[in-house]
């Protein structure tokens, strides 16, 4: 069971690593919550393979420190699409009338 759990934390570990994925597009992957994988890349990975966990620290960290950058890219992307769409049906009242 233990080698089962191990192999388990270092597989997320190395499609963190490979995909540069954040925890909740691994979470989604893996069919797991982002807090479990969270646990386990934060907690649990540091005692069974230190060296794994620094580079999915590293890939982590720049996720982070790069999620306010995403957000506001999803906010214009999400607004550009509402405006969009409020044009299309401004157009379409215009051809009805």
């Amino acid at each position: 069971m233990r080698e089962d759990y191990v192999r388990f934390l270092k597989e997320i570990a190395n499609y963190i690593i490979s995909n540069r994925c954040t925890i909740r597009e691994c979470a989604k992957v893996f069919g797991l919550s982002k807090s479990t994988v969270h646990g386990y890349m934060h907690t649990k990975l540091k005692y069974e393979d230190i060296d794994l966990y620094d580079e999915v620290q590293a890939v982590l960290d720049y996720n982070f420190s790069v999620r306010h950058l995403r957000g506001g890219e999803s906010t214009k992307n999400k607004y550009k699409k509402e405006v969009s769409l409020h044009n299309n049906k401004e157009n379409n009242e215009h051809i009805i009338k």
